[in-house]
């Protein structure tokens, strides 16, 4: 409730340090950033719409009943996610099947290294790194690469920064979206979207910190339709509820339940 979020913001006021990156560093080149929407193509796009249905009827079955269901809502999002970003996600036998993302991304990539720019790509699966990986070596691509089981941590980071050959990194949201110095690094591509936006923030960030002289291109790839467009609105959400707690904002509204959770499984118009 509204006062639950006051008595909230009230208790860790004084404990709280709100300086804004723009406060401490105002010396930071400009940060641009664009979501990129695709649309899937038929075949991808009845495996979504499949598994989709099928959970929204399997989920809508239990009725009100969300809170015991919780393990297979949390199944439900995953593969939604998985389906939107490859279909090999879903089912490992689709390797050479087409994907609408993976197709925007890789021509994409191969343009920024040929004008002399080095990116960074994050991806909360590293499945689907294991595919872009395979694109990128039958094309010869230098890269860098980074997950939770990466030992030589940062010997990659030093290479990448040093390295002009190197122009490319690819990594592991959750491994790599924090303590990582890749200023060499002028764009950064989110190839899928993360229901927290400061972890996609810190992930950028690992561009575009002090040290950076460049301007940082930040791209976020979406599938039109899909789960995605739904997470960029909750998190718009979470960021007011943040915005809420550490400000004097009291219009943010808690409420998330079933109705919610049924949206989510919607088809979008069109």
């Amino acid at each position: 409730s509204q006062d639950e979020v006051a008595l909230l913001a009230k208790g860790l006021r004084p404990f709280i340090l709100r300086r804004t990156k723009e406060q401490v560093a105002l010396e930071l080149p400009e940060k641009i950033e664009q979501t990129i929407v695709c649309e899937l193509e038929k075949p991808q796009r009845l495996l979504y719409d499949e598994l989709r249905d099928h959970y929204r009827r399997t989920l809508l079955e239990k009725g009100s009943a969300w809170s015991s269901s919780k393990l297979h809502v949390l199944e439900a999002l995953l593969r939604l996610r998985q389906a939107a970003c490859h279909p090999a996600l879903v089912d490992a036998k689709r390797h050479a099947d087409a994907s609408a993302k993976l197709d925007l991304l890789l021509p994409r990539l191969l343009e920024t290294l040929d004008e002399g720019h080095k990116a960074l790509v994050f991806s909360q699966f590293t499945s689907f790194l294991g595919l872009l990986r395979k694109r990128l070596d039958e094309r010869g691509v230098v890269y860098e690469y980074l997950d939770g089981r990466t030992k030589d941590r940062q010997e990659r980071v030093e290479r990448f920064q040093s390295d002009a050959n190197c122009g490319l990194f690819l990594i592991s949201l959750k491994a790599g979206g924090v303590g990582l110095n890749l200023t060499a690094a002028d764009t950064v591509i989110h190839y899928d979207p993360w229901w927290n936006p400061a972890v996609e923030n810190q992930a950028t960030d690992r561009a575009h910190r002090l040290g950076q002289d460049k301007p940082v291109f930040v791209y976020k790839l979406i599938v039109g339709g899909s789960i995605e467009e739904k997470i960029l609105a909750l998190q718009e959400r979470k960021a007011e509820l943040a915005a809420g707690i550490l400000s004097e904002d009291r219009g943010v509204d808690l409420k998330f339940g079933s109705d919610d959770l049924a949206a989510l499984f919607e088809p979008l118009p069109g």
